[in-house]
């Protein structure tokens, strides 16, 4: 059986995060098509974690800044290694390159991070995003581990154009790999079964959390004064006091936290809001909201890369005002309800069905049989990729190899 080593920025939190669901479902695509998994991290064990050992991965604790590491991977000699972001390729790449030159290295994006904090910038300073605000610092460090890997997959088809007509990256390089595995649930209760509102994401993405907060102060009053009735649920991963303190009964505005079962939540829920003001990728808590049959209501950002020609799957609004509007109409309505969560599930069945891992499987493959020899001739015709390869670009090596030494010589 081939062998991949997938080294995780974090431990796959499937209940936490829709990062987490897509990294399982990615192992479980590797290991349909025969192939060993082991999963190693540098990062604490949380309590939410999923056992991937439940499922035949092997799970490896490493280090950073430790030339174990190296000793460790050349043993093993994986057909393939994925990067979990580029802040794990920037570690461990030229560690993999020098140890395993013939191991294929993947670069797993996740989203664009220079785009979500070119935005998060331009929200900060009340102001428009505009292009210059892309070539930042992220950037530059994203695109060089682009350069440096065989091949990255990209989560969104918004930020594989970007991708390729903003920072000019060769079509070749890069790989469309969106969520599957999202058929809508069985059974899922109709209008008059549902009440309430939800909103979900983990609070320790910053997105989420300022949602949170437009949705306390500026969305939810205007909703309130029309439902007076209606509560709003809010859930999510690792809430700190600060969030856990805005809840208040008096206002409908729930502030309940973890779940164990998210789509349970989900699927009692009427409406979904997701007011995401920046932001990058696809968001798993729309797609979830699709799946379990529930409109939502969010913003041009959170529905990014997941529309289709006919319509969003409930309402895309920008202003706060908009989107109250939004909602209550969706609230009150059941033949627009009714009509939105059709909606959702054309798009599940159109973009997002489960032969999207064949297709990504029939672009990846040719790439993992093809021959050492070849893969050289490739390597060699990427000459950007090479020099960013090369010494004089690696300052991450340098640094790491420095806080090594420094380690070994502490008492």
């Amino acid at each position: 059986m081939p062998l991949l080593v997938i080294i995780g920025y974090v431990w796959p939190e499937p209940n936490s995060s829709a990062a987490g669901s897509r990294m399982l479902s990615l192992l479980q695509l590797f290991q349909q098509q025969g192939w060993q998994v082991i999963f190693a991290s540098a990062a604490e064990k949380s309590p939410h974690r999923f056992a991937l050992e439940s499922i035949g991965v092997t799970e490896q604790s490493i280090a950073l800044n430790d030339s174990r590491f190296d000793q460790w991977i050349a043993e093993l000699q994986p057909a393939a290694v994925l990067f979990d972001r580029f802040m794990l390729e920037e570690q461990f790449g030229w560690r993999v390159a020098e140890a395993c030159p013939e191991a294929l290295r993947i670069l797993d994006m996740e989203d664009v991070h220079a785009l979500r904090h070119a935005r998060h910038d331009a929200v900060k300073q009340q102001r428009p995003l505009q292009l210059a605000d892309l070539n930042n610092e992220l950037a530059m460090r994203e695109v060089a581990a682009i350069y440096r890997c065989d091949l990255t997959l990209v989560i969104s088809e918004y930020e594989l154009q970007l991708l390729q007509q903003h920072y000019q990256l060769p079509a070749n390089l890069l790989a469309y790999c969106p969520f599957w595995q999202t058929e809508p649930v069985a059974s899922a209760p109709g209008f008059a079964e549902r009440h309430h509102f939800i909103s979900i994401g983990n609070f320790r993405h910053a997105p989420n959390w300022d949602a949170v907060l437009w949705l306390k102060q500026q969305l939810w009053p205007q909703i309130r004064a029309q439902l007076p009735q209606a509560e709003l649920h809010i859930y999510g991963a690792y809430p700190p006091p600060k969030a856990t303190a805005l809840h208040n009964a008096r206002e409908g505005f729930l502030v309940k936290g973890w779940v164990d079962n998210a789509e349970q939540v989900m699927r009692q829920a009427r409406v979904c809001l997701a007011p995401l003001r920046f932001g990058a990728g696809l968001k798993g808590k729309l797609l979830q909201a699709m799946q379990c049959g529930t409109p939502s209501v969010t913003t041009p950002i959170g529905a990014e890369g997941m529309t289709i020609e006919s319509g969003w799957a409930g309402q895309i609004a920008q202003t706060s005002s908009e989107q109250a509007a939004a909602a209550c109409q969706l609230y009150q309505d059941a033949a627009a309800w009714q009509s939105a969560q059709q909606q959702g599930y054309h798009i599940l069945a159109t973009r997002f069905a489960s032969d999207q891992a064949q297709y990504f499987w029939q672009r990846l493959q040719p790439l993992l049989i093809e021959t050492a020899l070849t893969r050289a001739e490739r390597r060699a015709s990427n000459f950007t990729g090479q020099m960013l390869q090369s010494h004089a670009y690696r300052s991450t090596r340098y640094m790491g190899q420095w806080i090594e030494a420094k380690n070994r010589k502490m008492p």
